[in-house]
């Protein structure tokens, strides 16, 4: 296992300038892996046993200008097209994508802001502040489990004066709204990866998407088709309109159609199927229809109406050629990043940063909308850098905690037949053919100072010994 997971992390040497920030990144990779606990740095510094002194320069490997956040993207998506089970649905891999709010309080974090929550669980506030994370996943795994490998997460909301502050601005336009920058980044993922099928929820389905969509369509060469939902009271209009007759300009659309309405109007024409929903079989009935939506833009869609038991919902696809049960069964995976989302906070703790700036101006919570906000009263350059390096901090983070988690991920879907002992914790419901990331974590807590006794001469193993206190033996790590 250990070989493994060494083999796949040399694969980010190239995204390092310096030997020195490559080490600290195996070292923050492994021990968001295996850390017990979730209080900052700290905890990484506890489990791997390493020196006291290494916490400073931990701290200031997110800070270093030895490696970039881009590089280590796409060397990720790299590493996951060659070595990951990619689902495929024909000859295009399934990606998730979807916004996460995280709460923080910091009043000199950049990016915090106040935010409206959606939830319904009443354990949540109706506003909070803190940051929106825009999320873009990939299914990996076989039949018997599916996850949703986390590819990469960036902040989209209350970032764009600190992004556009000097000269070295991002490729992606940051003022875009996190709608149009959820669609930017599945093309940057199918860029890599291939053609995709991009799953989304319905919060997603906007015109300002459609056209970013149909722009990146002609401009990169890729095919990604979007499945998303619809909300209960959307209104199309039939396709190809009718021809007025004598002269003028013929319709751009026909009549009408309130989708709504048509699961009583149209009873008659559904049909019904059997499809995979949620690792059961269900039977569901089902209306396909194409159909033009969107004010001035009329895009054509494929609208799929679901009836299952007495709850109804409204598919959209943009590829006309999907059958409706397929559509149907492909969006019952969307809820595989909401997993990945809960794993990641509470497995892997990778939303429990505290970087923070004293350039920062405080968060003002009550601040007006006729209010300038008190970053664009930040003029010292010195001050926009250490700001902007604590916002690359949080995002490298963040990333670092991604590929933690999807190196979990693939570690359960290779050696759950072969290592015996990944089953060995209690569950009240035992997993089948393939773990979870908790067991995988708990698994490499107890056994990894065994591992690097068993492998001394893994890079891996040398990395983290030579940061560890000389009173440390191997008799030491194996008693631990």
């Amino acid at each position: 296992m250990l070989p493994y997971i060494d083999k796949i992390i040399n694969e980010f040497r190239s995204c390092f300038s310096r030997q020195a920030a490559f080490h600290w990144f195996v070292i923050t990779v492994i021990g968001l892996m295996v850390r017990s606990d979730q209080l900052g740095v700290t905890s990484i510094v506890r489990d791997l046993t390493l020196h006291p002194r290494c916490y400073e320069t931990l701290i200031h490997f997110f800070r270093s200008s030895a490696w970039s956040l881009e590089s280590l993207r796409l060397t990720w998506l790299q590493v996951v097209r060659k070595a990951a089970p990619l689902m495929t649905v024909g000859d295009r891999v399934v990606l998730v994508g979807d916004g996460m709010k995280q709460s923080k309080e910091g009043r000199r974090m950049p990016g915090v802001k106040k935010m409206h929550q959606e939830s319904e669980n009443s354990s949540k506030g109706e506003y909070i502040f803190g940051h929106l994370f825009g999320a873009v996943g990939v299914l990996v795994g076989a039949s018997a489990k599916w996850f949703c490998l986390p590819l990469s997460m960036n902040l989209q909301d209350g970032v764009k004066t600190i992004w556009n502050w000097g000269a070295s601005a991002p490729a992606e336009p940051k003022s875009d709204s996190h709608v149009v920058q959820m669609i930017g980044q599945g093309f940057a993922a199918a860029k890599v990866l291939g053609d995709a099928l991009f799953l989304l929820d319905r919060y997603f389905l906007s015109v300002p998407a459609l056209i970013r969509w149909k722009q990146e369509q002609a401009a990169s060469g890729v095919r990604l088709d979007l499945i998303t939902k619809a909300k209960v009271n959307t209104t199309a209009y039939e396709f190809p309109a009718a021809k007025k007759p004598g002269r003028g300009r013929p319709p751009k659309k026909g009549a009408k159609v309130k989708l709504k309405e048509l699961f009583q109007t149209r009873a008659a024409s559904f049909q019904t199927a059997e499809v995979m929903l949620y690792g059961k079989e269900e039977t569901v009935s089902f209306l396909c229809l194409d159909l033009l939506w969107g004010k001035k833009l009329y895009q054509p869609l494929r609208f799929v109406l679901v009836l299952r038991g007495d709850q109804t919902s409204i598919l959209v696809s943009t590829d006309l050629t999907l059958a409706g049960p397929e559509i149907i069964s492909l969006y019952g995976y969307r809820f595989k990043i909401e997993c990945t989302f809960r794993e990641m906070k509470q497995v892997i703790g990778a939303f429990g940063y505290r970087f923070w700036s004293k350039s920062m101006p405080k968060l003002k919570r009550y601040l007006r909308k006729t209010e300038s906000h008190p970053l664009e009263q930040v003029k010292n350059e010195q001050d926009q850098k250490r700001i902007r390096q604590t916002l690359e901090a949080i995002e490298g983070f963040v990333m670092c905690s991604c590929i933690a988690t999807g190196l979990i991920q693939m570690v359960a879907l290779t050696f759950s037949a072969r290592t015996p002992g990944l089953f060995w914790r209690y569950l009240r419901t035992p997993s089948k053919a393939i773990v979870s990331e908790a067991t995988v974590v708990v698994y490499l807590r107890r056994s990894i100072f065994r591992m690097f006794a068993q492998h001394p001469d893994l890079p891996i193993t040398e990395t983290i010994r030579s940061k560890q206190e000389k009173t440390t033996n191997n008799a030491d790590l194996l008693a631990s």
